[in-house]
C-alpha cells in the first residue's frame, strides 16, 4: 500500500498564551500543500523483527525507532496485534522547516494501517490517537484547510481556497529549533481576528496577518528574513515564514521562472495551489 503524505503551510500564526503545562496556546490556519513524501507498507517476510524501515531521499536525523512512523506503528501493533511490516519512506519534505512533514507521515501511517487491516477507526478516532505523537498530527488525517487553536490540536474546517495562486516555497540550509523560536516570544492576542482577516483579499493579508515567530527568528537568522523580503520583491502578493521556520513561502499570481536561480543555495518548491 502506497500513500503520499502532504505538507502544510501556516497562514497566520499567533502565540496567544502560555499554559500551566508549559505548552503554548496558538491560533493559526493549517493549509495543505502538494509537497509530499512517499510512504509504502508491505508484509515483512523472512524476518522475526516486528518491522523493517528503509528510507531514501532527504536525510532523516535520529535512530529508526525514534521516527514517528515507527512509533505510530508500534503503538498500533500493540493495540491491534498487527503483523510485522516492511516500511519504506522516501523523504521529499525538508525537516526543521515548519512544514509538518514528520507529523504528516505519522498520520499517513495510521490511516494506512486502519485501511490495510480493516481496523474500523473513524477520522475522529485516528485524530485522537495520532495527536499523542505531535500537536499538528491530527490535521493531516484529513488534510483540509483548518483553523487551529489550543496547541494546534483543536481543529475547525474552514472554507479557504488558494486555487489560482502559485506557491513558491524556499527553505534555507539553516534550521530553527522550536525552543529557539519560542525564546523570544511574548504571548499576546493578535491585533486582528484571524478568521476575519482571511476574508480580506489575499493582497491585503500583508497588512493584517502575520507569524509571531518571525519576531524572534528573523533577528537571529537574517537569511530567513531576506528570503521573505526577496519574495515580495519578486512580486508575491503575500509572503510569510511557516511554523517556527525555517521555510518561507510566497503566494504569486503566476509562475516564477527565476525562483531556483535566485535561491540557488536553498531548497525550492513551486506548485499551483
Amino acid at each position: 500500500m502506497l500513500s503520499f503524505p502532504p505538507s502544510k503551510i501556516n497562514i497566520g500564526l499567533y502565540v496567544t498564551a502560555k499554559r500551566p503545562d508549559g505548552y503554548h496556546d496558538l491560533e493559526t490556519v493549517f493549509y495543505p500543500i502538494p509537497l509530499h513524501d512517499n510512504l509504502e507498507i508491505e508484509p515483512l517476510k523472512g524476518s522475526n523483527a516486528p518491522y523493517a524501515l528503509q528510507t531514501a531521499g532527504l536525510k532523516i536525523d535520529g535512530r529508526p525507532e525514534q521516527n514517528l512512523i515507527v512509533r505510530v506503528y508500534e503503538a498500533m501493533r500493540r493495540e491491534f496485534d498487527l503483523p510485522p511490516l516492511d516500511i519504506y519512506l522516501y523523504k521529499r519534505v525538508p525537516t526543521g522547516a515548519g512544514l509538518g512533514g514528520g507529523s504528516s507521515d505519522a498520520a499517513a501511517m495510521m490511516t494506512m494501517l486502519n485501511e490495510a487491516f480493516s481496523l474500523g477507526l473513524t477520522d475522529d478516532d485516528m485524530e485522537r490517537r495520532v495527536s499523542a505523537f505531535g500537536a499538528d498530527c491530527a490535521f493531516f488525517v484529513q488534510a483540509r484547510p483548518c483553523y487551529a487553536t489550543g496547541i494546534g490540536d483543536r481543529l475547525s474546517p474552514i472554507g479557504l481556497s488558494l486555487r489560482g495562486y502559485v506557491l513558491v516555497l524556499v527553505k534555507p540550509a539553516v534550521s530553527v529549533s522550536t525552543r529557539e523560536a519560542y525564546a523570544g516570544i511574548t504571548p499576546h492576542r493578535p491585533a486582528y481576528d484571524l478568521r476575519q482577516a482571511l476574508q480580506q483579499p489575499v493582497d491585503k493579508w500583508r497588512e493584517c496577518i502575520g507569524n509571531d515567530f518571525e519576531t524572534s527568528v528573523f533577528p537571529a537568522h537574517p537569511t530567513i528574513a531576506a528570503i521573505k523580503a526577496t519574495l515580495y520583491d519578486m512580486g508575491a502578493v503575500y509572503a510569510s515564514m511557516t511554523g517556527s521556520g525555517s521555510a518561507v513561502y510566497g503566494l504569486f499570481s503566476h509562475k516564477i521562472d527565476e525562483a531556483e536561480r535566485v535561491f540557488s543555495d536553498c531548497f525550492v518548491f513551486q506548485a499551483d495551489l
